[in-house]
Order: C-alpha cells, then sequence, then structure tokens
C-alpha cells in the first residue's frame, strides 16, 4: 500500500538518550539503527533488549488463550482470539530516542519494535496525561508491539507530564502550558520521523494510531488534519475533549472504545463522531468508568480490558497491511 508524502517529508533527526527505562532483566549495548530490519537511522544509540513476559494487568492464562472466542454485543463485532506467542513477546526491543522537532527542540519518544513476528508496519500510541514514560501506557505499546507493530509513544508534555500528587485545582493551569497546536506539531514530528525510516528501509505502509484520554481526543484532532495523507486508521480509547467539528475531515476509519460510566468521554459525544465518520464504530462497555482498558483495577476490568484489546487489534489488522 503507497501513497504520497508530500506533507509528510520533513528530515528529522535521530540522537542518544542516556536514560533507558526498562525492566531488570534487560542488557544495554550502543547500537545503529540500521541493524534493525526496517529502520535505516545511522545515528548509533543506547538499545534496552528485554527478555519479559506480559505485564500483570495483561498476563493472559493458557486456559483463557484457548477458550476466548465472544462476540461484543454492544458493537456486533466479532472478538476472535487474541492468542501471543509467549517467545514472540519476549523478542520486543524498547529504546528510547530523541526525534527532531520546532527549532532546536528535541522529542523524546519510547520505540518498540519486535524482533521475531515484525509485520512491518508502524504504529504511534499517544499516552493520557500522565506521559510517555507511565508503566501502563508502556505496557499496553509493548502488548501492541507482541502483536508484530512498530510502536512509537511520543512525549506529548515534553518533560512535564500530569502527576496524582498535584492538586486537581490546578489542572487546567497546566493543561494550558500544553497547546493543542504544540502537541499536534510533536505529534506530526513524530510521524514523519517513522515514515521516513520506513520509507528508507522501502517500506510504503501507511500507519494506524492509538489514543488513550488525553491523546484519544487528539486522534481526531490528527486525523482531521492529515485527511488519510499518513494513517490508515485510528483507535480512540475512552477521547476527552474530543472536537466533534472536526470529525467530517475524518477520511479514516475510527473504532471508539469507551465505558458507559465515563464522565469525561460522553458516549453522545462518541455517538456524533461516529455519524460524521465512514466505516468508524463505537463501542460501550457497561459499568466501565475511565482508563478502564488500559488501567484495569479488578478481575472484571480485566476481562473487559482483554475483549477491548483484541477488538483493537481486529480494528488495526483489517485496516491496515500487516502481511509480514
Amino acid at each position: 500500500m503507497g501513497w504520497s508524502i508530500s506533507s509528510c517529508s520533513t528530515p528529522l533527526m535521530l540522537s542518544s538518550h542516556p536514560k533507558i527505562q526498562c525492566s531488570s532483566n534487560c542488557f544495554f549495548q550502543t547500537i545503529s539503527l540500521q541493524g534493525f530490519s526496517g529502520f535505516a537511522s545511522a545515528a548509533p544509540i543506547k538499545s534496552g533488549s528485554c527478555r519479559i513476559s506480559c505485564w500483570r494487568s495483561f498476563l493472559v492464562s493458557k486456559k483463557r488463550k484457548q477458550k476466548r472466542r465472544t462476540l461484543a454485543v454492544a458493537s456486533q463485532l466479532k472478538v476472535v482470539d487474541a492468542v501471543e506467542d509467549d517467545e514472540a513477546c519476549e523478542l520486543v526491543n524498547g529504546v528510547e530516542v530523541l526525534i527532531g522537532g520546532e527549532g532546536d527542540y528535541e522529542i523524546y519518544a519510547y520505540l518498540l519494535k519486535p524482533v521475531k513476528n515484525n509485520n512491518g508496519t508502524g504504529i504511534l500510541l499517544l499516552s493520557d496525561v500522565f506521559g510517555f514514560e507511565d508503566s501502563a501506557t508502556r505496557d499496553f505499546a509493548y502488548r501492541v508491539a507482541c502483536n508484530g507493530y512498530n510502536v512509537l509513544v511520543p512525549d506529548l508534555f515534553r518533560g512535564d507530564p500530569w502527576t496524582k500528587d498535584k492538586p486537581k485545582s490546578l489542572y487546567e493551569e497546566w493543561r494550558a502550558r500544553h497547546s493543542q497546536e504544540r502537541v499536534a506539531n510533536d505529534i506530526f514530528a513524530s510521524t514523519n520521523w517513522m515514515i521516513n525510516e520506513f520509507l528508507a528501509a522501502g517500506i510504503s505502509k501507511k500507519l494506524g494510531i492509538i489514543g488513550f484520554c488525553f491523546g484519544g481526543g487528539r486522534v481526531i484532532d490528527i486525523l482531521a488534519q492529515d485527511q488519510g495523507g499518513c494513517f490508515g486508521v485510528g483507535v480512540s480509547f475512552y477521547g476527552t475533549r474530543i472536537n466533534t467539528s472536526l470529525a467530517t475531515n475524518v477520511k479514516v476509519p475510527v473504532l471508539f472504545i469507551a465505558g458507559d460510566n465515563d464522565p469525561l468521554c460522553p458516549i453522545n459525544t462518541l455517538k456524533d463522531a461516529e455519524k460524521q465518520i465512514e466505516q468508524s464504530k463505537v463501542v460501550v462497555f457497561e459499568g466501565r468508568g475511565h482508563a478502564f482498558a488500559h488501567r484495569p483495577e479488578s478481575p472484571e476490568e480485566d476481562e473487559d480490558a482483554e475483549t477491548a484489546f483484541v477488538l483493537m487489534r481486529n480494528w488495526l489488522h483489517d485496516g491496515l497491511d500487516t502481511e509480514p
């Protein structure tokens, strides 16, 4: 699947970043991204190679792997088995990179790349307000990579994410520091970096985009501006402050996932967006609140998080050319 990249061709820079966040059973080495199949940058960086199993929230028993074949009643979307190869999940490389942004500013990002089952397709994952270093976000990104995708998680807040210890009264002031325009510029800089890397390796597939909460709302902003140029499909998990007036400009299928007990993501807003985006779909989980899919806090939420993940995985597979 090829496409014109006239609007996505800004040359970007990759450089080293000394801080690597990874589990204790990782080893690190200085490498060139030319050593990664599918990535062509020659600048040396520190790489963390991790042999680990799925994180707690997404650890699926063998019984559930074998028997999970269900139907999401609210959406009538069939959920097929999301059987993940344990060995494949162990063969995922994680590395922090720096991407050139506006002026002299460089954007931190976390890149997860499957070694064994790489399908040559890139996913841009937009975090919630807790940022790209948050463990729940990285856990989810890691699991997406286990399914064969190259996942890039940019730092949308330039080292200033929201933290749970801050008074809620300061939230709007904090959010105002991160303007929609600046965030969008950083997202497109990250997008350009992925596209340039893939094109340099002779790969011309469109990207997928996933977002949670804050990032889920930005999925619509970005797809409306992109209009099918770089992205081929989107998934928005309980997006906040979605501007439905932009939905008519979205030219690719979008899957909306949310709970009906989430005051931050009104279902009516999602339904309005669904009417304006061709081939879009809203899936509502009864009784679920905000962030259940990537921050499950009970066995019941674990089950729904699992179903939501499989719906997302199938949506990406159907919307992107993911053959290795």
